[in-house]
């Protein structure tokens, strides 16, 4: 047998790939008779079992190859999906554009490195943009070049946008600030980095409903992801994922401003635009329960909390409980305008503000979160002190970054916070 198998090697070289045909066998059994006598009988007991395999799988001599062909392929197929379980669905850019899903290659392979801001402000009206203009350095021009090294570095960097892209509408009667930018400023949005940006907040409808069309429509011009608002209820609370090292990481976004009725704000209906609105609960728990069963890290960033005050209020404490039951496995919050504490709800760490980021010329601590994600999911979560003054944001160093660190420690007695910022849940036994 294992002479007729060289043989038909042979054969395979000379006639390159295709199937073992009949001729085929009888050229190589006649060379093998020519060289080994005593290997004809054998070579002749192996054509008799291939006639048989052929006989009864119904076909030529040559099909069982093209099979075994196959079954390699579906194999290779099979481990390939086991390896990527989104390999499918990423070679279908029409379900993964309908469903906002994006391939992200990351700079350290098995590892996703995710970047959060707060709040930022692009209207020209107000003293931020105002001194970004005048330096005319662009966004260099507002944060520093380490801080920018960090959110362009990378792999998904999220930024809460609050303010509308619109020239078009009139400010929202009896509200005490309305901002709105240039459309052209959102590329500002690129050059600072971002992957992501969240709407669910309560400036995205200043100027009218065009407002928030105007935006809506100018993201998606420049392919800027967004989410946590929508044409309708349905875009609204359409999550938006990343698939990464394998891995599909998700994002969902809500907003509880403003907590009056009818809000200023308006919540998507629908067939109406607005932001995803989550005061009352019910529709986001849904949202995260159904991300959690398609992914494999949840992320939900949240609009909450009362502004001015590094005290959480009751709403974020009956909030993110059950935030975290329903499946969320980091919760990220802002609107308060100043830093709050870190927590824990069971093992899934709770960033209840991060602060301004570049919103207004007030002196304010504030900082960058990065959060890696890596097989076994999150592995680490990094504080990065920064503070915004002068219409600029600039990384804290030194005594300062010593004096923020200290500050996030007195006000998280749920975490440690070590002398770089890594956070870990406080062990209480």
């Amino acid at each position: 047998m294992a002479a007729c198998g060289m043989v038909i090697l042979a054969g395979f070289l000379l006639g390159g790939c295709g199937s073992v045909e009949s001729g085929l066998v009888r050229t190589t059994a006649a060379v093998e008779e020519y060289q080994n006598p005593d290997a004809k009988e054998s070579c002749a007991a192996e054509n008799v079992w291939k006639e048989q395999e052929s006989e009864k799988n119904g076909t030529d001599g040559g099909k069982p190859h093209v099979v075994l062909q196959q079954k390699e392929t579906e194999a290779s197929e099979e481990e390939t999906e086991a390896a990527d379980p989104y390999a499918q669905l990423l070679k279908d850019p029409e379900a993964m554009a309908a469903d906002k899903i994006y391939a992200k290659e990351t700079a350290e392979p098995g590892k996703t490195r995710i970047v959060f801001a707060g709040d930022i402000l692009f209207d020209s009206h107000y003293a931020i943009m105002a001194s970004l203009l005048k330096r005319g350095q662009g966004i260099e021009g507002g944060i520093s070049a380490d801080l920018l090294s960090i959110m362009r570095g990378a792999d998904i960097f999220m930024v809460n946008n609050e303010f509308p892209y619109t020239t078009g509408g009139a400010p929202t009667a009896g509200k005490k600030f309305t901002f709105r930018a240039d459309p052209k400023y959102a590329s500002w949005l690129f050059d600072m980095g971002a992957d992501l940006v969240s709407l669910a907040n309560n400036h995205a409808y200043d100027y009218g409903e065009v407002s928030l069309t105007d935006t809506l429509d100018t993201l998606e011009a420049i392919g800027m992801p967004y989410v946590g608002a929508g044409r309708n209820l349905d875009e609204a609370v359409k999550p938006v994922s990343f698939i990464a090292n394998g891995k599909k990481i998700t994002f969902v976004s809500a907003t509880q401003i403003e907590r009056t009725l009818p809000p200023d704000t308006r919540g998507a209906t629908e067939a109406t635009p607005g932001v995803f609105r989550c005061l009352e609960i019910g529709t986001l728990l849904e949202v995260i329960s159904a991300a959690k069963a398609d992914s494999d890290f949840v992320i939900v960033y949240i609009h909450w909390g009362t502004e001015g005050t590094d005290k959480i209020d009751r709403w974020q404490q009956e909030q993110a409980p059950q935030i975290a039951a329903a499946g969320a496995d980091l919760i990220i919050g802002d609107h308060p305008h100043v830093l709050q504490p870190i927590s824990y709800q069971g093992d899934i760490p709770v960033v209840y503000s991060l602060g301004n980021y570049l919103f207004n010329s007030k002196t304010l601590d504030t900082c960058l979160m990065e959060a890696v994600v890596g097989d076994e999911g999150l592995e680490s979560l990094q504080f990065i002190p920064a503070k915004q003054s002068n219409c600029r944001v600039t990384k804290a160093e030194g005594a300062e970054k010593e004096r923020i660190l200290n500050y996030m420690r007195s006000i998280s007695p749920e975490t440690v916070i070590d002398e770089e910022g890594y956070i870990t849940k406080q062990d209480t036994r």
